[in-house]
């Protein structure tokens, strides 16, 4: 059966020599964009590829549609063929542990139609700690896969689209920014501070516990539950990146049917004539 949330550091060490699973390095840092690949060069899971948020996982920006816009599928799925990847393959993302840039690859998988990916709970962090073996030696080249792409265009909306649940709501826009980029208190990365009229505030780390591990299903449906039924949440954040945590930690708890705004703030903000609201949610 194929994982489609997460998997066990334990269960991938066991998987590890598996030809049908395929493992993705997704380490990022926003504030410093090469030392995703400096950390994989220094060591990573053996076998595992490298992927850049901003190169393999992201399409090109115009100025208007946010900082990490989605990239076109075709290209996208054709970089998942050249790890070798295909319609049985098992894909599994990692990044650092308790972080976003994995699940922005699990995010783009289920919008290609590609079911079979998950997330390495705890990240290499929660690998590290159980002495599981680290490489820097570069992965086996795979022949090119032949993997389908079979788009959900129903899994995002559109500006357009939560501009028009302003005037007539019929959705619940969670924002998976810190509480004080929400607040408006500050804003490192976009040209305004603030948040979308109506959003409420989901930092993408309240799916966490203490260990960088996700939190139970039973959890995450609890804490989950006062936002709204599932088929009427709408995730953002800033690029529509740590969004996509809130997407799986839903998943996770068995709450389906959510949608994604991928522009999120950055899309949203970049036009001065649409409105914003600051402090805290009402």
């Amino acid at each position: 059966m194929a994982a489609t949330t997460i998997v066990s550091p334990e269960t991938l060490r066991e998987r590890l020599d598996d030809p049908q699973w395929i493992v993705v390095d997704c380490r990022f840092n926003l504030q410093d964009i090469a030392a995703g690949r400096r950390a994989y060069e220094a060591g990573h899971i053996p076998g595992a590829f490298f992927a850049d948020l901003e190169h393999d996982l992201a399409g090109e920006k115009t100025g208007t549609n946010g900082r990490h816009p989605l990239p076109d599928p075709e290209r996208f799925a054709e970089s998942l063929r050249s790890l070798g990847a295909r319609d049985e393959t098992q894909l599994v993302a990692y990044d650092e542990g308790a972080d976003m840039y994995a699940a922005r690859l699990w995010f783009l998988c289920r919008w290609i139609g590609h079911d079979a990916v998950a997330v390495l709970d705890g990240g290499i962090a929660g690998w590290r700690a159980l002495g599981l073996p680290i490489s820097t030696q570069a992965p086996r080249t795979r022949a090119r896969g032949t993997l389908r792409v079979v788009l959900r265009p129903e899994l995002i909306v559109d500006t357009r689209a939560v501009f028009a649940n302003l005037r007539e709501p019929g959705m619940h826009v969670l924002d998976a920014r810190a509480a004080e980029r929400f607040r408006g208190d500050v804003e490192p990365l976009d040209r305004v501070a603030g948040h979308i009229p109506g959003a409420r505030n989901r930092w993408f780390k309240a799916n966490f516990d203490e260990r960088g591990r996700f939190k139970t299903p039973k959890r995450l449906r609890d804490e989950f539950a006062p936002y709204g039924p599932p088929h009427e949440i709408v995730h953002q954040c800033g690029s529509g990146v740590s969004s996509a945590v809130n997407a799986l930690a839903m998943e996770l708890a068995g709450l389906h049917d959510w949608r994604l705004y991928p522009g999120s703030w950055s899309e949203w903000s970049s036009d001065p004539e649409r409105p914003i609201e600051t402090g805290d949610e009402r």
